[in-house]
């Protein structure tokens, strides 16, 4: 493990930790998986954990990345600077170095789940609260474990693949009328796998309290075009606002 250098009260979640340190871990997997028995991980440990609230958040990323997506780490940093636990790691496929998705959904949540266990590692220190999402798939796994009752506090969706590219009319929505958490939708306007009006279609029959952004510009991995004037950092700082305050009213 390496150290590379955030979770707290209320009253000090919009103050950066003096010093939160970022810890490189290995999750054991509960079968070989591509020939590995382990996945890659990133803690975000604030200085005082595990004081506080204890509010751990899990990230994971989309079929065509890995833990090291650009919005991903930004999100995961900034909240650890903000008095959050935080994970992110691989998924098999990204693991063994493949350039998108060859794993099952079965695999898929075998991974998550395993991610999970890492947080209980230190019995004296397990999160109070838990926040799941993820980018693309891995909001879409996080969705499903959700649905299958993993306990969480809520659940984030960054650009939610309700289709195939530029097929609305193949939507798959199913896992979302079985969500019970309180669930964040993050969605880029030019996002090709999740059109806006069969998104806003699915969202009347899901039960659980919904919220939705649109940023505008942005495709499924958060870019947009130069000509709309916007920077990188610009859209990753729209997206940690709008993710950073939908958590502080989940737990308020």
């Amino acid at each position: 493990m390496r150290a590379a250098g955030g979770a707290g009260s209320r009253k000090i979640r919009d103050v950066m930790e003096p010093s939160a340190t970022f810890e490189e871990v290995e999750i054991p997997l509960p079968e070989p998986i591509h020939g590995l028995d382990h996945l890659s991980g990133v803690l975000g440990i604030p200085e005082w954990w595990p004081t506080g609230e204890r509010i751990a958040v899990v990230f994971a990323h989309g079929g065509g990345s890995n833990l090291d997506d650009p919005l991903l780490t930004a999100l995961a940093n900034a909240l650890a600077e903000r008095s959050f636990l935080t994970l992110r790691f691989n998924f098999p496929f990204a693991e063994a170095g493949k350039r998108s998705s060859s794993d099952s959904p079965v695999a898929l949540e075998r991974a998550y789940r395993a991610a999970l266990n890492i947080l209980g590692r230190d019995p004296t220190a397990l999160p109070a609260r838990l926040i799941v999402g993820g980018m693309g798939l891995g909001g879409r796994v996080a969705a499903g474990l959700v649905a299958d009752r993993l306990q969480a506090d809520g659940l984030f969706l960054l650009g939610f693949p309700l289709h195939p590219q530029d097929k609305p009319e193949k939507s798959d929505p199913e896992v979302l009328f079985r969500t019970t958490a309180p669930t964040l939708f993050v969605q880029g306007t030019r996002d090709r796998r999740c059109d806006p009006t069969a998104l806003r279609q699915a969202l009347r029959r899901v039960g659980a309290p919904i919220e939705l952004h649109d940023v505008v510009d942005a495709d499924a991995s958060f870019k947009v075009p130069r000509k709309s004037g916007r920077t990188r950092d610009e859209i990753h700082a729209e997206v940690f606002g709008v993710l950073s305050s939908w958590i502080a009213r989940r737990l308020d």
